[in-house]
């Protein structure tokens, strides 16, 4: 059987161009495709050992280099010594800066960067799902922040906002009758967050809640004095956990977000 090297040369990992590879290397049967990925390549010294391997191995080259510079010099050199050396990327992002009129970022792994992003997002979501509501006190240890508050002020809708920002969120419910959960005073100040609103404006929508479950607005959990109840034993917790307050009365989602994520990142600068 016939056999052949390619090294696959990559100023990133290498996936992208090992798996471009493979699949059009599969097309041919007979011989025996040797791939060697060779990562991180950003210098000319880094090119001259791959020429070098390639001449001595009389090997292929397949490449995803982004930066012009070294792309030529690979493309120079491979020329120079007679080595057969593919360009993947390059003729691809050239045609792009054409189509979109707008100039590359020629960055190595941005792929990477936006895959792992992509899955530190789904982790996010996945942990607010799994602690909330204070189903699991052992997530609220694990969390980057923690939400505090009685039913109905958007602990649930804020945790969601908050996770497609990649930051993994808790939330514990206050109830008079319940104790918070032990983990949760363990927690450092600067992680929490209180949730805190009118009684009137969280009478209103309680009893729009019931409404929508069509259930009868004068129930308990819409009574004016017991909303009130809830949230003096709200404020003591809150001065117990000595953490930032936030007023939702009047706040969307997205405002209470963006005030959260800047009062965390005020706190991780101290």
């Amino acid at each position: 059987m016939n056999s052949k090297i390619i090294y696959v040369v990559s100023d990133s990992v290498g996936e992208t161009a090992e798996l471009v590879t493979k699949a059009a290397a599969s097309q041919f049967k007979g011989y025996g495709v040797i791939i060697k990925r060779i990562p991180y390549v950003e210098t000319h010294a880094n090119i001259e050992e791959v020429i070098s391997l390639a001449k001595i191995n009389s090997g292929i080259i397949a490449y995803t280099l982004v930066k012009p510079e070294v792309r030529s010099y690979m493309k120079e050199r491979a020329d120079s010594e007679h080595i057969f050396a593919y360009d993947i990327i390059g003729p691809l992002v050239d045609n792009l800066q054409q189509c979109f009129d707008s100039k590359p970022l020629y960055e190595p792994g941005m792929v990477r960067k936006l895959d792992e992003d992509y899955f530190k997002r789904v982790e996010a979501i996945e942990f607010a799902v799994k602690y909330d509501d204070g189903r699991d006190p052992r997530g609220i240890l694990r969390a980057d922040i923690v939400l505090v508050g009685v039913s109905r002020t958007s602990k649930t809708p804020l945790s969601q906002y908050l996770a497609h920002k990649r930051l993994k969120v808790a939330n514990v419910p206050v109830v008079p009758e319940v104790d918070p959960p032990e983990e949760l005073f363990l927690v450092p100040p600067n992680k929490c967050i209180g949730l805190k609103i009118s009684p009137e404006k969280l009478n209103d929508i309680r009893k729009e809640r019931l409404k929508t479950l069509g259930l009868n607005d004068h129930a308990i959990y819409a009574n004016i004095e017991r909303i009130k109840e809830e949230l003096t034993y709200f404020e003591k917790i809150i001065e117990k956990l000595n953490c930032p307050v936030i007023d939702v009365t009047n706040k969307a989602v997205e405002e209470t977000a963006n005030t959260i994520i800047n009062i965390i990142q005020k706190g991780s600068e101290a």
